[in-house]
């Protein structure tokens, strides 16, 4: 099935961290949300994308550690996070994640979302924008029309079948607290699977924003280059005073495979979240 490779996320092995991180469930909205904390200095938050869980950011949460203060969470239904009967909307989560900010005592954050996460992110960033600093979007779109067409028409065909004898599953199975539930979580993250984000909702967010993607990720360049556009992108920064967001297009690179780009990704990362802001 030409659509499996689009549909899956990244598969990346678990590593141990060198320090143990602090772990927790946090009481928001009717979730215990599980969490992990790793390392120390300025907060970010961590956002996976569907389907996955901490364990598939292992390497990610390595690196960024190494100078920050990650905060990784599963979302409503993933991980250890059990589901509830509520719609795993990107402004539901964003509100889980705000009120895990607020449990935790961080007041400000910034925050790195991959696919699902990075719509979260983005939602974040409209619905709770005192609480963060600036945002990473790897791989998302503002809108359902943002994927290409073969990859939007494949997301409703999605099931648990698909995902047999897959670290997906075997994740699922291992952290869940309802291990034999998979089916219906993947029922309800397709049935989630719907969310638009307002384009002058997000043109109307103060939090800069690196717009991070592969040059083959299933989301439309067109799409990417307006959501950039949105943040006071296409201009000649040589001529006038650019924005703070970021644009960055990864050559030969997948949806599955941006997040093995981390050797190159992370230092632009942490470029982006280290920035002092521009002067206009």
């Amino acid at each position: 099935m030409k659509t499996t490779t689009f549909l899956l996320a990244a598969f990346v092995p678990a590593i141990a961290s060198a320090h143990e991180p602090t772990t927790g469930y946090a009481p928001v909205n009717g979730l215990k949300m599980y969490y992990e904390v790793h390392g120390d200095g300025d907060p970010v938050v961590l956002l996976h994308g569907a389907f996955m869980a901490i364990p598939s950011e292992a390497e990610w949460i390595a690196e960024l550690a190494k100078t920050r203060k990650v905060v990784a969470v599963e979302m409503q239904g993933h991980g250890r996070t059990a589901d509830i009967s509520r719609p795993m909307s990107a402004a539901n989560f964003a509100d889980d994640v705000a009120a895990l900010l607020d449990y935790l005592k961080i007041p400000q954050a910034d925050v790195i979302g991959y696919s699902m996460g990075g719509g979260v992110a983005m939602e974040c960033a409209i619905r709770h924008p005192g609480k963060v600093r600036k945002v990473v979007i790897l791989s998302s779109a503002l809108s359902q029309d943002g994927w290409v067409k073969e990859g939007a028409e494949a997301i409703p065909q999605i099931t648990a079948e698909l995902f047999k004898g897959t670290p997906i599953e075997t994740d699922f199975k291992r952290l869940s607290p309802t291990p034999d539930a998979f089916p219906e979580f993947v029922k309800h993250v397709v049935e989630s699977a719907t969310d638009d984000i307002g384009a002058e909702q997000l043109k109307a967010t103060k939090a800069p924003m690196f717009f991070i993607h592969g040059d083959a990720d299933g989301v439309r360049l067109e799409h990417i280059a307006e959501m950039f556009r949105l943040k006071g992108g296409d201009v000649h920064g040589d001529m006038r005073p650019r924005s703070a967001s970021r644009l960055a297009i990864m050559p030969d690179t997948t949806h599955v495979t941006l997040m093995d780009r981390r050797s190159l990704v992370v230092p632009m990362v942490n470029d982006f979240l280290d920035a002092k802001p521009l002067k206009q």
